[in-house]
């Protein structure tokens, strides 16, 4: 009952506050107008001056307001207006005064001489009438985040808030902080600033000093009791991450990291997209340049075979084989599931592709023999395979049967119908392979090698390294072994890992 007289309330309000408003709006307007008559009497404010004033302010408010309607100002909450608004002011200071002026040129060769407001005062008058409107409506987002942070709620969450640093005086940085001062609930309460770059230290950043390098964390999260740094860092490398963690665990305190604007949409940035580091951010290598020419060759207007479709990297090769125009997409993969999802999606972002489901085990040579003929792909992408190191060391069959027949039958079929490229999906691991996965997948390379010998079909492979966020990747065991605080598990300290991303 409570929340139904409260909701009551706050309908009665704004059934109240909006007729304020408009008030509001007609009194700045009316001000406006007359004080631009001033210049145009010489600040003599005569009877006849006042009385013309007052006959043309109808029609001046009239279309004052008109242009506020259809340039959509009223539609905007007032305790919310941004930069982005300040367009729609000035859109309608454009039209009402674009309307102004024409009246006045029409009416000019007319005995209808009252509407004919002079040239000097429209100009005038539209500055300071939609200048006060703005103005007036900024002051009311100021009033309200001021009288916000000094609230009771604010003042009982604020002593929950964690002092923090941000790394990185940035538009990402700018946007995080806006947004930690305007929310009662933000978890943050930030200190300042610091940035590599010389020229900003000194300076202010939404409300915000940046106080020093990065290099000066220490001291400062000393100052200034910090808990937490937060990376907000425009398109971070992983080198920057790297040694940021690098101080922060010296220190010790905790960091975090925000998302770039690519990874968020629209480029909004919010609290509540502040996240621990992960493995991917500290790669961050320059991404690899395709080659658009080739690949246009090699995909556009071809029937391409994917296999494994399903998968991480297969389903990412689907993805990245579309944009390329391909005649046709042949989707290979054995698990309904999988199959069904990838479909889903090809429906949806990929609604002008024609891209097939077919529900097939690699291995199943009548069932591939059947596909090849009623199809006859022109480009193969071989991305199928038993990939988990452990588990195909007591499955040994199993990753020869997948690996190596599977390959050599699939590139069999491949040659026999014509199919002009064939690319194997292989590992690193096939590198002097020490394990059965590894050797497995060595041996499906030295099988391409030899059908390359025995067909026009070119064959070729390409060795991924460890693919982060694809299934059977190391990184998701090592995740759960730190989120339980247990040791890392490595087959060896001296062992190095490479790791790469999908997009």
């Amino acid at each position: 009952m409570k929340a139904k007289r409260d909701k009551n309330k706050f309908e009665r309000f704004w059934q109240l506050r909006r007729p304020a408003q408009f008030l509001v709006d007609v009194t700045i307007l009316t001000g406006s107008f007359f004080v631009a008559y001033l210049p145009a009497v010489n600040i003599q404010l005569g009877d006849f001056y006042f009385n013309t004033a007052l006959g043309q302010l109808p029609l001046v408010i009239f279309v004052q307001f008109a242009s506020m309607f259809l340039s959509g100002a009223y539609s905007i909450l007032w305790r919310y207006v941004g930069i982005e608004d300040v367009w729609i002011f000035i859109r309608a200071a454009l039209i009402s005064g674009g309307i102004l002026v024409a009246f006045r040129f029409i009416l000019i060769f007319s005995d209808f001489n009252l509407w004919q407001v002079p040239v000097s005062v429209i100009l005038i008058d539209t500055v300071l009438g939609f200048g006060g409107l703005l103005g007036l409506r900024v002051l009311r987002r100021l009033l309200y985040e001021f009288t916000e942070k000094k609230s009771f709620f604010s003042t009982r969450r604020r002593a929950k808030r964690k002092p923090a640093i941000v790394a990185g005086a940035s538009r990402v940085g700018a946007a995080l902080a806006r947004e930690s001062a305007g929310r009662a609930d933000s978890a943050l309460e930030i200190r300042g600033f610091v940035d590599n770059d010389p020229k900003k230290h000194g300076a202010s950043l939404s409300g915000y000093k940046v106080l020093g390098a990065i290099s000066d964390l220490p001291r400062l999260v000393a100052e200034l009791a910090a808990e937490e740094v937060i990376i907000a860092i425009d398109q971070a490398r992983g080198r920057e991450i790297r040694t940021i963690l690098e101080i922060c665990g010296a220190i010790p305190i905790r960091a975090k990291i925000i998302p770039s604007l690519n990874e968020i949409a629209e480029g909004s940035v919010s609290v509540n997209r502040i996240r621990d580091v992960r493995i991917e951010d500290l790669l961050g290598r320059d991404p690899v340049q395709l080659d658009d020419d080739n690949l246009h060759e090699f995909l556009t207007d071809k029937c391409v075979m994917i296999t494994g479709a399903g998968g991480s990297i297969g389903s990412e090769l689907v993805r990245q084989a579309a944009r390329y125009g391909p005649s046709r997409l042949l989707l290979i993969e054995r698990s309904e599931y999988m199959l069904f999802r990838l479909g889903r999606e090809c429906e949806a972002e990929m609604a002008d592709m024609e891209c097939i489901s077919l529900l097939a085990d690699i291995g199943d040579e009548a069932r591939m023999k059947s596909i090849f003929r009623a199809y006859r792909p022109d480009v193969v992408l071989h991305a199928a395979a038993h990939k988990h190191v452990p588990l195909m060391e007591t499955n040994a069959a199993e990753a020869v049967k997948n690996n190596v027949f599977a390959t050599l039958n699939l590139g069999r079929l491949a040659g026999e119908s014509g199919v002009a490229k064939f690319v194997l999906v292989s590992t690193d691991k096939a590198v002097n392979p020490s394990s059965v996965m590894g050797a497995s997948k060595r041996a499906a390379e030295i099988v391409i090698q030899h059908l390359n010998e025995r067909f026009v079909t070119r064959f070729m492979a390409v060795r991924f390294g460890n693919v982060l966020g694809s299934a059977g990747s190391v990184v998701p065991i090592f995740n759960e072994q730190i989120k339980r605080g247990e040791a890392v598990t490595v087959t060896d300290p001296a062992m190095t890992r490479y790791f790469m991303t999908i997009p």
